[in-house]
């Protein structure tokens, strides 16, 4: 069967549409993965009692369970519990309830990778808490943690593929809906792929070049 582009000139529209969906649903996610995960990381390298086994049975859970499971439970559990969310609110919470655990990780690792001798300096030379944070931990911790955060941020955009689940018209779901409606499979992945290179590949760009930046910095 040939390639059909006018089903592609068509249709392209609804794929922007869905694109649309996809990084406003992406970003918010991700936004809230990176709240979550500054929280986890700095209650693990306070090493906070209770609070840290609260954080490591919550990264245990969130790594070990799909996505969609928990999307499953935002969408269709909790209104049992009186609990109603838009698909929008479900997706943003759910990927950054799954993102929280892996931008925790990625952080902590980049703060335990500065040594602690580096921190004792700075306050034998005068800096305050406050200071010797933002001046002298932070901008190794970042350097260190740059790699690990692009790299969740990507498995994050692609995640949100499985929120077509819950019946949210992101891309996913308009290329499912098109090969359903007219069976049109080339078309519909074609633009699926386009638009999901279209999201990734500037992403993908500046991380590799944050990557360099850091690194040069560092050395």
């Amino acid at each position: 069967m040939a390639f059909d582009w006018s089903f592609v000139q068509r249709y392209a529209p609804f794929f922007v549409n869905g694109t649309l969906m996809t990084v406003f649903i992406s970003v918010f996610g991700i936004l809230l993965a990176i709240a979550v995960g500054l929280v986890c990381a700095g209650v693990e390298i306070a090493r906070v009692p209770v609070a840290r086994q609260i954080v490591r049975a919550y990264i245990e859970l969130s790594r070990n369970t799909p996505l969609l499971v928990q999307l499953y439970f935002l969408y269709f559990g909790l209104p049992k519990l009186g609990v109603v969310w838009s698909a929008e609110t479900c997706a943003i919470v759910g990927l950054g309830f799954l993102g929280g655990s892996y931008m925790a990780e990625a952080m902590r690792g980049g703060l335990e990778s500065v040594p602690k001798v580096q921190r004792e300096t700075a306050y034998v030379l005068g800096l305050t808490p406050v200071q010797s944070i933002t001046r002298v931990v932070l901008p190794q911790a970042i350097s260190t943690a740059v790699p690990g955060l692009v790299a969740n941020v990507i498995f994050l955009f692609k995640e949100s593929s499985v929120v077509s689940a819950i019946a949210l018209a992101d891309v996913m779901y308009m290329a499912k809906d098109l090969i359903g409606m007219y069976y049109s499979t080339y078309e519909s992945l074609f633009m699926l792929v386009v638009a999901y290179l279209v999201i990734l590949l500037p992403i993908s760009i500046l991380g590799t070049w944050l990557e360099r930046r850091f690194d040069y910095a560092r050395r």
